[in-house]
């Protein structure tokens, strides 16, 4: 029904401003007028969809007999009392009400049944989250408008050792989908519009943070995180810097290219490192 109101919204749309042209002031009533017509719809998209293994109650106003608490089974059906088998899902909460009602009021078994269902487990629709944050597992997709803040807040946020860039993976269109996002440009300025909406089946995958590694002559030789941009003085002085014996002269690093074979390079003090680079200082000869 979406496409139908949307094409419908832009016909109408079309024609408030070609009888408009001559009245600006005309013209923005149209246009607000119009806005406020498809808000309904599109509220209407945003809200929760009924998934199978979602387990509800449903209620109908002065009829206790026909309170009924059950699951959507696999193929999206409920057994209601008096009506057999009704599909409710892949409907909105309010569609779904809107069946059991109509089918009550057809059958002539109520008069004016006044229908409401509540959602009491979510199964249906969930996301999983992997990797390095602190409760990976499956969660649930209660709002139709989650975003993958949301879903990483719900999993308690990115453990110590997780990296920045996290991958979104699931399907779009019946298409296969992959997208690796920046968590930190997520909070700049119009970050929210790189904040993607979580679907049913999304995967979200944390890695590790990216290491280098130092050793020689330095104060705390080992693995430290790569950060932003960082360089090899920086990295240095995140060891703590060099010991007595260190010299600035000869450091060397130690990089896998492409094809994965190791070559030795001399970088400048202000070169930025890259991930798995192996930092070695070392020992002045004088």
């Amino acid at each position: 029904m979406l496409p139908t109101v949307f094409s419908l919204t832009a016909a109408a749309l079309a024609v408030a401003l070609l009888l408009g042209a001559g009245n600006p002031a005309q013209a923005q009533q149209q246009q607000a007028a119009q806005r406020q017509a498809t808000a309904p719809a599109a509220a209407a998209a945003a809200e929760y969809r009924l998934g199978p293994g979602d387990v509800v109650r449903i209620n109908v106003f002065q009829n206790p007999d026909l309170t009924l608490e059950t699951r959507v089974t696999e193929s999206g059906v409920i057994t209601f009392p008096l009506l057999g088998t009704v599909r409710i899902g892949g409907l909105t909460v309010t569609a779904a009400e809107r069946v059991i009602a109509d089918g009550l009021r057809n059958g002539n078994f109520v008069k004016q049944p006044q229908v409401s269902l509540l959602v009491l487990q979510v199964r249906g629709n969930q996301a999983s989250v992997l990797g390095q944050v602190n409760r990976p597992g499956r969660y649930p997709i209660e709002v139709a408008d989650m975003r993958l803040t949301d879903l990483l807040a719900t999993a308690g946020g990115t453990a110590a050792g997780g990296a920045d860039l996290v991958v979104v993976t699931g399907t779009r269109n019946g298409q296969p989908f992959r997208m690796e996002v920046d968590l930190p440009t997520l909070f700049s300025p119009g970050g929210r519009d790189k904040d993607i909406l979580i679907q049913n089946g999304d995967s979200v995958w944390v890695d590790r943070q990216p290491l280098v590694y130092i050793y020689g002559e330095v104060q705390r030789p080992g693995p430290m995180r790569l950060e932003r941009d960082m360089t090899l003085l920086q990295a240095l002085a995140t060891g703590g810097g060099l010991t007595q014996r260190g010299t600035e002269k000869g450091i060397r690093v130690h990089r896998k290219d492409e094809q994965g074979n190791v070559r030795v390079v001399q970088p400048g003090m202000t070169d930025k490192l890259q991930v798995g680079d192996v930092v070695f200082v070392r020992e002045s000869l004088f």
